[in-house]
């Protein structure tokens, strides 16, 4: 939506400049696509995902508190332990005796630290390739973490802890669909660590940013930790604040990103759960859905699914999971996402998206066998978003 026609960016700004947002009116513009025009897009999806309050007023103060909060995560949680305790003054003798890595106690800090280590790499090697098309990811940011970099304060990078962790056993990990990944920290792959520049000290790419993001949010969230494909929810979030226009913005693009990607993740975790798959919340529950929304759309094409035993979880799971991210390009992902997160039913329009896809391509799908059509539902033929989402809502506006 770059370029919008200069009406339709002056409707987002009347109702911007309003001193408190009216919210149906903010959603249904939000909905048919918003320009990527003076950060319009930025700033309506911090509203959507409820980071910022309707009343403008507050907005200075609460971005304020925020971006502090998250320093603040990234003291506590990104530090050395006993780095920690020698800035306040203690001896590093003592803190060792204290502390130290070999320190079998629970909960010890190190212990804590080489936990964290476990989870961490498996976030490496997912961000690492986010979108492996774009450059983007593997660029230089122009607002390099100074409070992680400043050599003056002994943090670490999260790179250089992935560097220096290499574990003896194989890391083994178990992703949802019971494939196994078995990977070992010491090969490296080569679309792995060779293969990307290193960026000079002082420098980080934005793929790292990513990373510390994912490694706070599994660092406050312990119960679901990071999952795979949590990677995938955040690359565009982070992206559409990168790169926005206004460079007071952009500058906050991190703990912007963090805040809305929780934010998000509060209302979709259920997904990423594989304890609630079966129960009302989970994917299993939803991924029926798409099926049932479909035998009343077009019973025709479900029963020619069914009878090819094609299951929702082959395809649906990874559409409803990823929000789509998976299946079209970036900037088309990032116009789909417009118009789910002005949905105010908060997702229902995403089934009807999914079933929009279906039904666009039913005439091959009821000529195809079952591995034709799987091919074409894993790797899904339409690359025009417009149609897919001008088809989704007549498929709404026939309820």
């Amino acid at each position: 939506a770059r370029g919008a026609a200069p009406l339709r960016i002056a409707d987002f700004q009347e109702v911007l400049g309003e001193p408190t947002v009216a919210l149906p009116k903010l959603r249904e513009l939000c909905f048919s696509g918003i320009p990527f025009d003076g950060g319009l897009r930025c700033l309506c999806w911090k509203i959507l995902l409820n980071y910022l309050p309707l009343e403008k007023a507050l907005w200075s103060s609460l971005l304020k508190k925020q971006r502090d909060l998250y320093s603040q995560f990234l003291k506590e949680m990104i530090i050395q332990p006993g780095i920690a305790k020698a800035n306040l003054g203690v001896s590093r003798e003592d803190v060792t005796l204290e502390d130290h890595p070999l320190n079998p106690n629970p909960d010890s800090r190190w212990n804590t630290y080489f936990k964290d280590n476990e989870v961490l790499l498996q976030i490496d090697k997912d961000v690492r390739r986010l979108y492996p098309d774009m450059a983007f990811f593997q660029r230089p940011t122009d607002y390099p973490c100074l409070l992680i970099l400043d050599p003056q304060n002994e943090f670490e990078t999260l790179r250089r802890r992935v560097e220096q962790t290499t574990l003896k056993s194989q890391t083994v990990a178990r992703n949802r669909s019971g494939v196994t990944n078995v990977s070992s920290p010491l090969k490296t792959t080569p679309s792995s660590l060779s293969e990307y520049e290193v960026l000079p000290n002082g420098c980080e790419a934005h793929w790292e940013v990513v990373e510390r993001i994912l490694f706070i949010y599994a660092k406050l969230n312990p119960g679901i930790a990071y999952v795979q494909g949590m990677n995938e929810i955040v690359g565009p979030l982070y992206y559409t604040f990168a790169t926005d226009p206004n460079s007071e913005w952009k500058e906050h693009a991190e703990p912007d990103t963090f805040f809305c990607f929780t934010n998000l993740m509060a209302e979709i975790r259920d997904n990423f759960i594989k304890s609630l798959d079966d129960s009302q919340c989970g994917i299993t529950y939803k991924m029926e859905k798409v099926y049932s929304t479909l035998k009343e759309k077009d019973v025709e094409l479900y029963l020619k699914l069914q009878e090819q035993n094609i299951k929702p979880q082959f395809f649906a799971f990874r559409w409803l999971t990823l929000l789509l991210s998976q299946e079209f390009l970036l900037p088309d992902v990032i116009r789909i996402w417009d118009s789910l997160f002005a949905d105010d039913k908060r997702f229902d329009f995403l089934l009807l998206v999914c079933c929009a896809m279906l039904t666009l391509i039913r005439d091959q799908l009821l000529e195809g066998d079952f591995t034709l059509n799987m091919r074409l539902l894993q790797d899904y033929p339409i690359s025009d978003v417009h149609l897919i989402l001008k088809k989704a809502k007549e498929l709404q506006d026939a309820k």
